[in-house]
């Protein structure tokens, strides 16, 4: 879309106080609430490609592979790392993809694959890039970045890269994190973000300007070259970020450091809360304000709690609203959608989650060019969505939502006219009730959803059946 008709479509959008593919699921909000519909048929118990054991439920017709599960072997001889998180697909050679994923990895428990090349030797989270077929079949399959910490989610560039989050501050300046790990024994300081390339290795520099604090995921628009960074601060308020690099990253060929970091705030409303339950529709304009220090460094190892909360902090002294646990985030034709997994009010019969927050979920909407904040959709309760986390869109604009609930967790889809369905239920995981869905994302030409299975024995699915049939 030109410069010209994306402007004329924004000024109808902002007369009519709806825009974007998602206006349907405004509307609904504003009517009411989300619309429960049957999607893809019922799910039923589909049996592994691979190896006929059943890990997923499905709607008939669809079929899936798992593939390049935790504990496996690189070519080189080193292990696939375990709890696989965010990741995305890019077009890859003769209808592959290349999919580059994230390993939530905590604690100095080593780098995998080649330490020479780790940030940290000591930290044992980081990124692995795979080519793959439509039909999980791996070709191809390496470390592209190590010795980071958590990396949970991110987001995928449009000059060929997956940006990677450390959800963590760590470092040896801090006190040790709720794991109990020793931070002493780490060599570097965590809680950055890491560009890493689709094919080969990433340089491990991180862009320290982006912050420090517990990212989660990241997104850009390439509009205004701006890097949009949601923080998951799991027992403390969290914020809505966005980082202005100095160059134009689609003119620079890559993101760049140095840049300025600034927090969302509320036009008129200092400190906002909106990890809060919301009226349907409620929408507000906002602004943004400076982060001063956004790559702190610390002296005499304060408490992990304290560390974390030092650049959101920040923020809100000069206004910055407050969200609960802010995770998954994706672009879509000029506005970020983006996740509040414990966002919203208890609903009766519910109890509320442990951590900041005490709601079962919200979704959100930023326009970047109204600069417009508009709530998509808030969990009613459990059993209609259970702490959304990571999101992507399918290619006919429905959001695809991970979740990470206390009971089984589900694929979800919220169609662009309000309407909620459930797509896929996760066998529950032997020895792991904590096992979650993440980084759903559809591979080249929509034939794929590609989507992990977060667990200490994690493993990546290929997903694929008659899409036509349903709103995906």
């Amino acid at each position: 879309m030109d410069r010209r008709r994306f402007l004329a479509r924004a000024a109808v959008a902002a007369a009519t106080g709806i825009a974007g593919p998602f206006a349907g699921v405004a509307c609904a909000g504003e009517q009411g609430g989300v619309t429960r519909v049957k999607g893809y048929g019922p799910l039923r118990p589909v049996r592994d490609k691979r190896d006929g054991v059943v890990r997923l439920h499905l709607p008939d017709g669809f079929a899936y592979r798992s593939f390049n599960e935790a504990g496996s072997a690189f070519p080189d001889g080193s292990t696939v790392p375990g709890r696989h998180d965010g990741m995305a697909a890019f077009a890859g050679p003769r209808g592959t993809a290349y999919l580059v994923r994230n390993h939530e990895v905590g604690g100095p428990v080593g780098a995998f694959g080649d330490k020479d090349k780790a940030y940290d030797p000591m930290a044992g989270g980081g990124t692995v890039t795979l080519q793959v077929t439509r039909h999980g079949e791996v070709l191809k399959a390496a470390p592209s970045l190590n010795g980071t910490m958590l990396n949970c989610s991110g987001g995928p560039m449009p000059w060929k890269a997956w940006v990677s989050c450390e959800e963590t501050v760590n470092g040896p300046d801090v006190g040790d994190d709720h794991s109990g790990g020793d931070n002493s024994k780490l060599t570097r300081r965590h809680g950055y973000v890491f560009e890493v390339p689709v094919t080969g290795a990433a340089t491990a520099k991180p862009i320290r300007s982006a912050g420090r604090f517990a990212h989660e995921s990241a997104a850009f628009d390439p509009e205004s070259g701006a890097l949009y960074l949601t923080e998951d601060c799991f027992s403390f308020a969290s914020g809505f970020y966005r980082y202005l690099p100095p160059k134009h990253p689609l003119k620079a060929g890559r993101l760049l450091d140095g840049g300025k970091l600034q927090m969302l705030a509320v036009k008129g409303s200092p400190r906002e809360d909106l990890s809060a339950g919301q009226r349907h529709g409620a929408s507000y304009a906002t602004t943004w304000v400076d982060i001063d220090e956004p790559d702190p460094s610390f002296t005499g190892r304060p408490a992990n709690d304290e560390a974390v909360q030092a650049v959101g902090k920040q923020g809100r002294a000069k206004g910055a609203a407050i969200f609960s646990r802010l995770e998954g985030a994706i672009h879509h034709q000029g506005t970020i959608y983006f996740v509040s997994t414990q966002g919203g009010a208890t609903a009766p019969g519910d109890t509320a989650p442990s951590g900041f927050g005490k709601g079962r979920g919200q979704v959100w909407a930023y326009e970047t060019w109204s600069g417009r904040l508009k709530l998509v959709y808030e969990s009613p309760g459990s059993t209609v969505l259970d702490l959304p986390d990571n999101v992507t869109a399918s290619p006919r604009g429905t959001l695809v939502l991970c979740e990470d609930g206390d009971g089984d967790n589900y694929l979800r889809g919220l169609t662009r006219h309000g309407e909620l369905f459930d797509f896929c239920r996760m066998q529950p995981v032997a020895g792991d009730p904590g096992a979650e869905f993440a980084g759903s994302t559809f591979g080249p030409g929509g034939h794929t959803l590609y989507v992990n299975v977060q667990s200490t024995h994690g493993m990546s699915f290929a997903i694929w059946g008659p899409w036509q049939r349903g709103a995906f």
